[in-house]
Order: structure tokens, then C-alpha cells, then sequence
């Protein structure tokens, strides 16, 4: 009995200290991150998708929930200065340089990779789908990596907020 007993614990010692790596891993990620850059490169080229001087933040909690939202620099100011009014120009300015969504996401430890589900977003097209981004960790940045429906990808990299 004393051996089934020792096998026994030392098989939950095991399965705990994989668990907690797992548990470190997908813990890694959780807190506030500051956007730094979105550069998508596409035939051959490389363009900061918000421009310099963007800002976001990259909310991921504890318990799964996530919240993404970035604003490209230099927007222009609506002449009418309503929200609900801007012009066409205005608008498209605005939305082609700004994302924004929400939703709730997963970790994967084993490939390094995040499940976003996408509950709404500005872009009406990604509500209710599920992305999946591979990402690193390097010091305070997390980055993941976007593949693009259109070819190339897209590296979004964020800054951990103190």
C-alpha cells in the first residue's frame, strides 16, 4: 500500500507542477498592455497601419475576458464637431485608423498562441468569429502575429503598463 500510495503522489506532484507551468504560461499574459505598433507587411513592404504616434491598450483579465483598443495618431477633428456627424472623409479617416473589440480569449501554452473570441467590434465583420494569434513574450512586450486575408501579415506589439 505504502507504494501505490508514493506512486500516487508523486503522479500529482507531477500533474501540479505541469499544471502550474500551464497556469504561469497563460498567467503571463494577463494585465494591461500599451500599444507600441502594428506593422503589416505585404508584398514586400513594410507600413505602420496607425501611423506613428498610435495609442491603444490591450486589456486581458484573469478570467478570460479581453478588451482591445486602438486610435491611430493625427485623426482629424469633425468640423461639426458632433460624434454622430462627421463626414464621409471624417469617418473613413477615423474608422480605417482605429480597432477596437471585445469579447473573451484563451491561452494555448503549448503552441504560444491566444484564442480572441470577438463578441463586437468596429469591425462588424469579426463579431461572433474566433482568431487565432501565435505570440512571444520578450521581457515587457508581447507580440502576436496577424496573417492577413489579403497576404503578408501584420505584427502587433504591446508594452506591459506599470
Amino acid at each position: 500500500m505504502r507504494i501505490k500510495m508514493g506512486s500516487i503522489a508523486a503522479a500529482m506532484s507531477t500533474f501540479m507542477l505541469c499544471g502550474s507551468a500551464f497556469a504561469q504560461s497563460a498567467a503571463d499574459v494577463v494585465g494591461t498592455w500599451l500599444f507600441v505598433s502594428s506593422i503589416r507587411d505585404s508584398d514586400g513592404g513594410k507600413i505602420n497601419t496607425y501611423g506613428a504616434g498610435a495609442e491603444g491598450r490591450m486589456t486581458l483579465d484573469a478570467r478570460g475576458h479581453y478588451s482591445i483598443t486602438i486610435i491611430g495618431a493625427n485623426l482629424p477633428k469633425f468640423a461639426s464637431g458632433a460624434v454622430f456627424r462627421g463626414t464621409a472623409e471624417e469617418n473613413a479617416a477615423v474608422l480605417g485608423r482605429s480597432n477596437a473589440h471585445f469579447g473573451t480569449y484563451s491561452v494555448d501554452p503549448a503552441d504560444k498562441s491566444i484564442l480572441f473570441r470577438t463578441e463586437r467590434g468596429t469591425f462588424p465583420n469579426g463579431d461572433g468569429t474566433s482568431q487565432k494569434r501565435r505570440f512571444t513574450i520578450s521581457g515587457d512586450e508581447l507580440a502576436y502575429v496577424i496573417p492577413l486575408a489579403t497576404g503578408g501579415t501584420s505584427v502587433v506589439t504591446w508594452r506591459r503598463a506599470k
